[in-house]
């Protein structure tokens, strides 16, 4: 008997294709669509669409600059100056996160009454208040309520606090700056503590009574047996943690500090190109979430079981 294929409308990988086809035809049908309307009206506005500006005088001070900036400079240095802001604080932001989270995290499940709730207090006020909130308050009642410059405390005699910020031997970090990474530090760092928490109740407790039985202390089972078991519980929505500090550092522009969207704002009222601007933000966040997600799945994909 000769095997004859079946007709290809019968097959469900063909299928597959043409959806998958149809989707992308869709999609491509939509972004021309939406892009011809937005020139039909920038059109009838006046408005020519293009990225010059970029090459403009920005003519605007910024108050915090980690690099040399004048108002004689580019709005593309200005951004430029923005984007750094923003990735000092989201890099800095991540690593603190990450140490009160699971710190805090592990707290939840500590022996001791007086240090779970302690951490239990610190998780439930701080991840159900909002962030803009808490900010507000970083700003406002803590630092604006330091002492001035010239009667600034410290301690230990290493950190020196007052109205113009956090000193430390050799560095020093704005009133803006600090409050921001410490509402995006202690907001975040609520939401990781539970999902470390979370993460090491997943390992069986018979992990646990493994570790105890070849006489390791309970930090070290910690350490060694329960953590890198946890991970892979931990990491997937630690990722989303991650992503949601870096958008959520956007509500720098609420206390002033000159982040990516504070100094394009900026750009956007002086030039009036909105769309061009809001395409440059857009595109900005984007990448930054893409490279964390990136590093982050290459991350998870090291911590999971490989099978033989």
């Amino acid at each position: 008997m000769t095997n004859t294929k079946p007709p290809i409308w019968r097959d469900y990988r063909f299928w597959q294709i043409a959806a998958q086809c149809v989707a992308v035809i869709l999609a491509i049908a939509i972004v021309a669509i939406l892009g011809m309307n937005l020139n039909r009206n920038l059109q009838q506005l006046g408005i020519k669409f293009g990225f010059d500006f970029l090459q403009q005088q920005a003519s605007f001070d910024i108050g915090e600059t980690p690099l040399s900036y004048k108002p004689t400079d580019t709005y593309t240095r200005a951004l430029w100056i923005g984007l750094i802001n923003s990735l000092r604080v989201a890099v800095v932001g991540i690593l603190l996160t990450t140490i009160v989270g699971i710190t805090a995290g592990i707290a939840r499940l500590s022996d001791n009454w007086l240090v779970r709730n302690i951490s239990l207090v610190y998780v439930e006020i701080f991840r159900n208040t909002p962030l803009l909130l808490q900010l507000l308050f970083w700003y406002f009642a803590v630092f604006l309520g330091f002492p001035k410059a010239e009667n600034k405390f410290s301690f230990w005699g290493l950190v020196y606090l007052s109205q113009n910020g956090v000193e430390l031997p050799g560095i020093s970090f704005s009133p803006e700056f600090s409050t921001l990474l410490l509402g995006l530090t202690f907001y975040t760092g609520a939401f990781i503590a539970e999902i470390v928490r979370g993460g090491i109740q997943s390992v069986a407790k018979g992990q646990w009574e493994a570790g105890r039985s070849l006489g390791l202390k309970p930090v070290l089972v910690m350490r060694l047996v329960v953590i890198p078991q946890a991970l892979r519980v931990i990491i997937p929505p630690l990722t989303s943690q991650y992503l949601n500090l870096t958008k959520n550092s956007s509500l720098a522009i609420a206390i002033g500090y000159p982040d990516i969207y504070f100094v394009a704002s900026t750009t956007f009222n002086q030039t009036g190109k909105a769309v061009e601007v809001m395409l440059l933000i857009m595109l900005t966040y984007l990448t930054l979430s893409l490279i964390i997600s990136f590093m982050m799945n290459l991350l998870n994909r090291s911590v999971q079981i490989k099978e033989r």
